[in-house]
């Protein structure tokens, strides 16, 4: 039978499905929204399970790939309301630190970015090394953690946006210096690199420049934990102490490959040139946040930023070393409380932004003895940078060179008892940053310079800075050091140590008279130093740490004493009056202890020691914050008993 060429042919039957494959189960929470289980720290030892983990489910190990970004570990990321959330964060942080392993992906993109910029000779490519830490992006993760820019893929990059942000903000400052243009001027001066849509030259109304976006070499990847740790607020008038340790990602000592071209419209290789010498320029004054506290500094080889020194002090420092982040250690069940705990592991590093902290410690504490709160606060922002009440970059920036651990602290057990005192090491560097203006580049320098002084010769830096270096070697258990020695170790006339305390008194005064005479130039305010404020009258318990007419600053030396039949444990002079036993008040249990408003305390809460002392070799300094109340009354009273004349010298107040 013919068939009919107008019929309709005939629909092919429907390919049947392929059964779907079953999927398989979820992992089972340990706890149910029905029947949640009891709180671990309410198991009996005995019910007791694993150590906790980070991971979502505890049951679910995770193995990530190395190649695997850190976007896949918050994927699977325990809850956030996880009951060791905090010790899990580090852990979390440190598996991806440790584990990470990028090399093939990153050598892909950096091929790829010489490719596109060396092709047809119209761009090329230049690296650039950050000095210590840098972190772009200000992406904030899960539980606020802090996250450098990851790209598509979880890659950490300097985006193109940045890099080009970079260049025409250093194009257009560079326009207003050299043309005298304001902002708004030089803002629209740049377009024949950058472009303006609102350019009347139609050749000008776009970029002529492609900026790559810029990886990491495979070798110089650099994902590092990092920890920022505020540890001073200030509540309206006074300081508040209130450290919260904060642990993030960063990436420390990378090295970029930054790739440029010009664009299809130009040709001109000098645009290229100089839009080159604007990112140089601008990645050497830093990039990403916290440039003021050393981070994001990026320089080209043979390339410093020496020219805008404010100060270089070598230092060393002895004792209880700068920490940065504490390293995750070995969950352990506690029999006692009846919980899983985990003891961090202080991670020893020379960091700038702790030497910047204890300067604006310093700063607040003299300017606060003269200067009302209000205008103390502002000069602080301006000095050191500021997020309230308005963000605003500082205008000195401070930088650590060849910073290195020379010696680690003795380790934590008996066999640690010999080992030596730990040693850190490097140069602080005060430079000027882009908003200091040369009119007050002087008042500034000399305020530096004088509070740096200050800062060197009463007291330490880090966990320790209050007492200074001595040994515990005598003692049956660890720590083997406690407290830490900051020493300038410059040869200039303006670092020698004076030898007596009343030589240290002329010499101390005059670099706070120095300090003063800055500070009047800067806020054009009187300021008298024998007339201080009265801040709130102190208390037993409550104290301004304010250098004003309530603080007492003591240079002395003695003899070493055995107190009431105690021994002394060869601690420096004025640290043994302080731990003496006539100023030890009984405890709870009744048994004498160090008095928490004179020594600071950590039960019920971290009270810091209102007493600073500071070793220099012939003699102590004692700074007494509240010294008009006991018990610091009493401490100073005591010195002043206990110490001949020749070897006492109040160096603060003035009169």
């Amino acid at each position: 039978m013919t068939p009919d060429p107008t019929a309709r042919p005939q629909r092919p039957e429907r390919p049947q499905r392929p059964q779907r494959p079953q999927r398989p189960e979820r992992p089972q929470q340990r706890r149910s929204d029905s029947q949640p289980s009891r709180n671990r720290s309410q198991q009996m030892p005995s019910q007791r399970t694993n150590p906790p983990v980070p991971w979502l489910y505890d049951e679910q190990e995770i193995t990530p790939d190395p190649s695997a970004s850190f976007v896949e570990y918050l994927r699977w990321m325990r809850s956030p309301d996880h009951e060791q959330k905090n010790p899990t964060k580090v852990q979390i942080l440190q598996l991806a630190e440790n584990q990470a392993d990028y090399r093939q992906r990153l050598e892909q993109l950096n091929k790829r970015t010489k490719l596109l910029a060396e092709r047809g000779q119209q761009g090329q490519t230049f690296q650039v090394k950050s000095s210590w830490r840098i972190r772009v992006g200000g992406h904030r993760g899960p539980e606020s953690m802090l996250l450098p820019a990851f790209d598509s893929l979880g890659m950490p990059y300097l985006p193109s946006s940045t890099l080009r942000g970079v260049a025409r903000n250093q194009a257009v400052r560079d326009l207003m210096q050299q043309q005298q243009l304001n902002w708004k001027q030089a803002n629209k001066a740049v377009a024949p690199w950058f472009g303006d849509l609102d350019a009347p030259n139609k050749s000008n109304q776009a970029g002529k420049v492609v900026f790559l976006d810029a990886y990491p070499l495979p070798k110089h990847m650099g994902l590092s934990v990092d920890m920022a740790n505020n540890i001073w607020n200030w509540d309206n008038d006074n300081l508040k102490y209130d450290p919260k340790p904060n642990p993030f990602l960063s990436l420390k000592e990378p090295t970029f490959l930054i790739g440029l071209r010009l664009a299809s419209t130009c040709q001109d290789l000098q645009v290229l040139e100089k839009v080159k010498t604007w990112l140089i320029k601008g990645l050497q004054s830093g990039i990403g946040a916290q440039v003021n506290s050393g981070y994001g500094e990026l320089l080209t080889a043979g390339t410093s930023h020496k020219d805008d020194e404010l100060l270089r002090l070598p230092f060393a420092l002895q004792g209880q070393l700068i920490h940065g982040r504490q390293t995750f250690t070995d969950w352990n069940w506690n029999q006692h409380k009846n919980q899983w705990q985990t003891r961090g592991k202080p991670d020893a590093e020379v960091r700038p932004i702790a030497l910047k902290s204890m300067l604006r410690y310093w700063f607040r504490v003299f300017a606060g003895g003269v200067l009302s709160t209000t205008a103390v606060q502002t000069l602080e922002g301006q000095l050191f940078g500021a997020i309230n009440p308005q963000q605003q970059w500082g205008w000195v920036r401070f930088h650590i060179q060849d910073g290195r651990v020379i010696q680690r602290e003795p380790r934590p057990h008996k066999g640690g008892q010999n080992d030596a005192c730990g040693e850190q090491e490097g140069t602080l560097i005060l430079s000027a940053s882009l908003n200091l203006e040369e009119t007050v580049r002087q008042p500034v320098q000399q305020l530096m310079k004088n509070l740096t002084w200050m800062m060197f010769h009463l007291g330490g830096v880090g966990q320790g800075a209050r007492r200074p270096c001595y040994s515990r070697k005598t003692r049956e258990r660890a720590p083997w050091y406690r407290g830490a020695t900051l020493i300038p170790e410059s040869k200039e006339a303006f670092w020698e140590l004076p030898d007596t305390p009343q030589d240290f008194q002329r010499r101390f005064q005059q670099r706070l008279q120095g300090f003063y005479d800055a500070l009047q130039q800067l806020t054009r305010d009187s300021v008298n130093p024998r007339q201080l404020r009265c801040n709130p009258a102190p208390q037993r318990s409550r104290w301004s740490e304010f250098a004003d007419a309530n603080c007492r600053i003591i240079a002395c030396s003695g003899r070493i004493i055995a107190c009431s039949g105690e021994s002394d444990y060869d601690k420096p002079y004025a640290l043994a009056v302080l731990h003496d036993q006539d100023l030890k008040i009984k405890d709870r249990r009744n048994q004498w202890d160090y008095d928490g408003d004179l020594c600071g305390k950590v039960r019920g809460g971290v009270t810091p020691s209102p007493v600073w002392i500071a070793n220099l070799a012939n003699y102590q300094v004692a700074t007494v914050f509240g010294a008009r109340e006991t018990p610091r009354s009493t401490y100073v009273e005591h010195l002043r008993q206990k110490t001949e004349n020749r070897q006492f010298a109040q160096v603060f107040p003035f009169n």
